[in-house]
């Protein structure tokens, strides 16, 4: 027969509002365990941070695992706690049995008695440790000897929450993803953390899709980047190719832009915007040259934004920056991605899933798409910081290019 096993959990954050209290005790009763509120301070002013101490009792080793995985990718942590166990990897590559897997929240490695931040965090990485260092690094790029955390001793987390009517950082758009609330207000909370994440030194990093070309917003897009409030472009080949294709045919997957009604021969233009920047040698090149003279691309290379293009196999050309090793482009993502603060995703579920497993909670995410599954889909994969805004993206940006003080060209 099992026995029982008892332990004490703790958090600190918004948990009622949130709904991380629920949560984990849906997480206790899923495991098959029992729970006993131990301590639940919940403050006396609308701004207080709950604390909470959790004992639970689980009928054996197994439940009790599971049980502990569950509290410890919500946020909670166990009180009672040695230092972490540290494996040595035996394999380029690869992991020893039992490696502790990241979340995307703040994390702490208990090592010689005091408590070490984890950097560069991110999900679904292992904690290598060096020394007094601790970092999230990927399985891939784990190296022979190197010395990383198994098990889930030594280990804690920081809740990510937030109030429904907290002011300040992260205290807007509280209501999830709806499409009911008026444009311009969910903008204006867009543009004043933009500004304030710009102001503490921070990025603001677009993820696009081909979308912003194929319903007229490219002109907007690039008005914002030219404008120099961008620090990163985060997209695919389509993108690029669809815009490159209107600054030198004036279509988009062979469709007039400005009559929205299909060229002659129009479904060759992607094909021969490829080729023409092949020809190039690149996208910096054929601006140089004056051959890509607008666009989103052209104002990326004016205004010196980084971008990176992740290929796929649904690729045609591809266009020469576009890269289609995955790991490199997965390290060009991440590099432009350092000390980012903001994330807007612009109709790129693809590519925004991708951007959302490589920061840490604390980054806000704002989605923006028409479809509503689109907007959920990134919470729903793990990204509990991500906001949604349900809208046509061109609205969206021509919205926020206004509230930001940017002048898109007529024409």
């Amino acid at each position: 027969m099992s026995k029982s096993i008892v332990a004490t959990f703790q958090a600190k954050g918004h948990l009622i509002d949130s709904g991380l209290l629920s949560d984990a005790l849906e997480a206790v009763q899923a495991a098959g365990a029992t729970y006993r509120v131990v301590r639940l301070d919940i403050g006396t002013h609308r701004w207080d941070e709950s604390n909470l101490e959790l004992e639970v009792t689980a009928p054996g080793a197994k439940a009790f695992e599971r049980l502990r995985a569950d509290l410890m990718s919500l946020g909670l942590s166990e009180t009672d706690t040695q230092d972490a166990v540290l494996k040595a990897v035996d394999l380029d590559g690869t992991a020893p049995e039992g490696f502790y897997s990241s979340t995307n929240l703040a994390t702490e490695v208990r090592l010689d008695g005091e408590w070490v931040p984890v950097h560069y965090q991110r999900m679904d990485a292992t904690l290598v440790v060096d020394g007094k260092n601790v970092r999230c690094v990927k399985l891939r790029d784990l190296v022979k000897g190197q010395r990383l955390v198994v098990g889930y001793g030594g280990i804690r987390v920081t809740p990510h929450t937030t109030r429904k009517l907290q002011e300040g950082k992260f205290g807007f758009m509280q209501g999830g993803a709806s499409s009911e609330r008026r444009l311009a207000a969910q903008v204006a909370d867009v543009v004043r953390e933009w500004k304030r994440v710009r102001s503490e030194g921070k990025k603001v990093v677009l993820v696009a899709g081909p979308v912003v070309v194929h319903v007229g917003a490219a002109p907007t897009l690039a008005a914002i980047l030219s404008a120099g409030l961008v620090d990163g472009l985060l997209s695919g080949n389509a993108l690029a190719v669809h815009d490159i294709e209107v600054a030198l045919f004036g279509t988009s997957l062979g469709i007039e832009l400005a009559t929205g009604t299909a060229a002659v021969h129009g479904h060759m233009h992607h094909m021969r915007a490829i080729n023409t920047i092949r020809r190039a040698g690149s996208i910096e090149n054929a601006v140089a040259k004056g051959i890509l003279k607008t666009g989103v691309m052209h104002a990326c290379v004016q205004a010196k934004v980084p971008f990176c293009l992740a290929g796929s196999i649904r690729d045609d050309g591809p266009l020469p920056d576009t890269q289609m090793d995955l790991i490199k482009a997965q390290e060009g993502y991440a590099k432009i991605l350092e000390n980012v603060g903001l994330v807007v995703i612009l109709s790129s579920m693809l590519h925004g899933i991708g951007t959302g497993n490589m920061i840490a909670a604390d980054v806000l995410t704002v989605c923006v798409d028409i479809h509503p599954a689109v907007v959920s889909k990134l919470s729903d994969r793990g990204s509990a910081q991500s906001q949604g805004i349900v809208t046509d993206v061109g609205g969206f940006l021509g919205a926020l290019a206004e509230q930001l003080g940017v002048t898109v060209p007529r024409g």
